[in-house]
């Protein structure tokens, strides 16, 4: 008998059909029509940062049937929406995310990685490795500030979390 993955307080995770944890997303869709126009390039990150998200993440609905989830992100009024399916596409859960509180970390985040960017070519090693550890910092306080926000809705692990956040700082990124 093949061993399971334990969750992080140790105990076995929920698994499904052939051994496969039930509490993930197993596809990630996004309301193009919502998100407005992307150029190549932008395309280009969303489709890593979703592809990223969905090699491995822990992500349950919370009160609600296990999964696996598809979950579909759209933007109206200035909310993130969560559009959430179960493996037979049947609705399980829709709600908003206010962005407000997401948007400053993102904004900063934004610049330092701009920063780092522009280091990259003139700093010395230790200036860039300063830069980053400010950004990967940013990049922690943002999917911490993202798991507070979702809580009571979905619960995530820390570094799902960290793969959500990069996929909305990749839906807010202008070019």
């Amino acid at each position: 008998m093949g061993e399971r993955e334990n969750g992080q307080d140790g105990t076995p995770s929920p698994e499904g059909k052939g051994g496969a944890p039930t509490n993930r997303l197993i596809e990630v869709g996004l309301d193009e029509a919502s998100l407005g126009s992307a150029s190549r390039d932008i395309e280009h990150e969303r489709r890593v940062a979703i592809y990223d998200l969905l090699q491995q993440n822990e992500f349950e609905l919370v009160g609600a049937s296990r999964g696996p989830y598809r979950l579909t992100l759209s933007v109206a009024e200035g909310r993130l929406v969560f559009e959430i399916t179960d493996e037979g596409r049947q609705p399980c859960a829709i709600f908003g995310l206010s962005m407000s509180p997401l948007r400053r970390m993102v904004k900063d985040y934004f610049l330092v990685c701009e920063s780092y960017y522009q280091a990259i070519r003139t700093a010395s090693p230790s200036q860039i490795e300063a830069i980053d550890m400010g950004r990967r910092g940013l990049h922690n306080e943002g999917s911490t500030l993202l798991q507070e926000r979702l809580k009571g809705k979905v619960a995530v692990d820390f570094d799902t979390a960290r793969r959500l956040f990069t996929l909305i700082c990749v839906l807010h990124w202008r070019g």
